[in-house]
């Protein structure tokens, strides 16, 4: 009787023994490369020869792990973003963690699907939104879901929100069934709200952006005459998103009286935290927060404040029946049941673009079993004095001029000299921040705020040191009287 068994393949290894030994190498490796990670440059630029690999053809025939990971060593590991090093503060980049990194393992392991079914990965998933509400003081019979990112959970809180008070049935009927739709933000909103807006069908010019207060805060007067002015001539407002964090400086807006508005204009409260929820989870900064809880729709990154690596958002929402109706739809192939693997808790598919979703909440869960929210509530607190730090550094020094105030993580600064031209400190600050990358010494951002080029810090790195932030103020100062006495 003729077999094809000997046809047959598989990805599994055909010697287990030479692969175990690899990977016991790759995790020793990993280990000394985090262990020294503070001793190498912030970041480097890729070679030119070495970009051409990136270039090769696809590999028809197989090169085996050994070559594939020496490949690795040579031409992808040193030439990282940098988001890992101690002094990496640009963007809003978190650092990720050892035990993070040993649970994103786990994780491939089991390749877990977590759409819904009755297996362990949707239980952590339930458990570890439980465990984000209660550190954030967000109320228990909300529901959540994990997505990739901040962006992600924008766009989730701000469908909700759109079917919530549209006025009509926007999921079977479109948009084009009633009055035109607005939605009101301040003009230091992160862009992913303007690209949710558009993604959504209401198109860029729904979104009415709002001047700020000295204090780059939203301008409540202002939002209150904007809200009036799109009743008065036929319009229907249905949602103001508040900043919880601004992504320029770290602003946090009124949340108290925003709620107290979208409380009396029956609107729906959409808060971006991206970072700045976060801190939420500290009583002893939660008062800068107040307000938090009101909100209809809250959406927040773990991978940026809370150090897990890359990628995992979330999004709550307190009106879970909303959130269901605006994602939840029912196919044969994909129906849960009362028993079996279909069976389980409400499938998270029921709540989000997503139906294949890794299992993001492993790592979630890991770190918070590993370190406790004591410690996570310790590190926040750390990173806000060292930006406070910072600052003090900055305003006791006459070359160095701070541009704006210092609510949260963030500190947008300057080198002034004695520059007065707009033109020129912008040029000045732009060349120090690039001789900053290219020296590997640090990796802040540049921004414009105040209509000033900022030099920016975001501190959302659990390996920051106050000597780290010393050494940046020395370098900005070196590099700035070494740019200009070359001018």
């Amino acid at each position: 009787m003729s077999t094809t068994a000997e046809l047959e393949v598989s990805l599994d290894p055909h010697d287990w023994t030479a692969l175990r030994e690899l990977g016991h190498r790759m995790i020793d490796d990993v280990f000394s490369y985090l262990e020294n990670i503070g001793e190498r440059p912030v970041w480097q630029p890729i070679p030119d020869g070495m970009k051409k690999t990136f270039t090769d053809p696809v590999p028809m025939e197989p090169r085996g792990a050994q070559a594939a990971y020496e490949q690795f060593r040579q031409t992808i590991l040193p030439y990282p973003t940098g988001n890992i090093h101690p002094r990496f503060w640009s963007w809003v980049s978190g650092t990720g963690s050892v035990g993070g990194m040993l649970a994103e393992l786990l994780s491939g392991a089991m390749n877990s699907s977590g759409h819904g079914g009755d297996h362990a990965a949707v239980y952590v998933e339930r458990q570890v939104v439980s465990w984000l509400k209660q550190a954030l003081g967000y109320p228990a019979e909300a529901s959540g879901l994990l997505v990739g990112g901040g962006s992600m959970a924008n766009f989730v809180g701000l469908a909700v929100a759109r079917n919530a008070k549209a006025g009509w049935n926007v999921k079977t009927d479109g948009l084009a069934s009633g009055r035109p739709l607005a939605l009101y933000c301040s003009t230091e909103t992160h862009a992913s709200v303007t690209r949710a807006v558009e993604l959504l069908g209401l198109g860029s010019h729904a979104l009415r952006q709002v001047g700020v207060d000295n204090d780059f805060r939203i301008s409540i007067d202002q939002l209150r005459r904007a809200v009036a002015a799109d009743r008065a001539c036929g319009k229907n407002p249905i949602c103001v998103v508040a900043n919880a964090g601004t992504v320029n400086s770290g602003a946090i807006d009124d949340l108290h009286r925003l709620a107290d508005l979208c409380r009396e204009e029956n609107l729906w409260l959409h808060v971006d935290g991206a970072f700045g929820a976060i801190p939420a989870i500290s009583p002893k900064l939660r008062p800068l927060l107040e307000g938090l809880e009101r909100a209809d729709s809250l959406a927040f990154d773990l991978h940026k404040w809370m150090y897990m690596p890359y990628d995992v958002g979330c999004v709550l929402i307190r009106h879970p029946d909303r959130h269901r109706d605006t994602f939840a739809y029912a196919v044969a192939y994909l129906t849960p049941q009362n028993r079996g693997l279909a069976g389980g808790p409400e499938w998270f598919s029921h709540y989000g673009l997503e139906l294949s979703r890794g299992f993001r909440a492993l790592k979630v869960w890991f770190s918070l079993q590993e370190h406790g929210l004591k410690t996570y509530q310790s590190l926040v607190e750390q990173n806000v004095a060292q930006a406070q730090y910072l600052g003090e550094l900055i305003a006791g020094d006459p070359q160095l001029e701070l541009l704006a105030p210092i609510p949260l993580n963030v500190v947008c600064f300057r080198y002034r000299g004695r520059l007065q031209e707009e033109a020129a400190l912008k040029d000045l600050n732009q060349e120090i921040l690039f001789r900053l990358h290219e020296s590997g010494v640090a990796a802040p951002s540049g921004t414009v705020i105040g209509g000033r080029f900022a030099i920016r810090v975001a501190n959302v790195n659990h390996r920051s040191r106050y000597e780290d932030f010393e050494l940046l103020v020395r370098e900005v100062i070196r590099l700035g009287r070494e740019i200009s006495a070359g001018r």
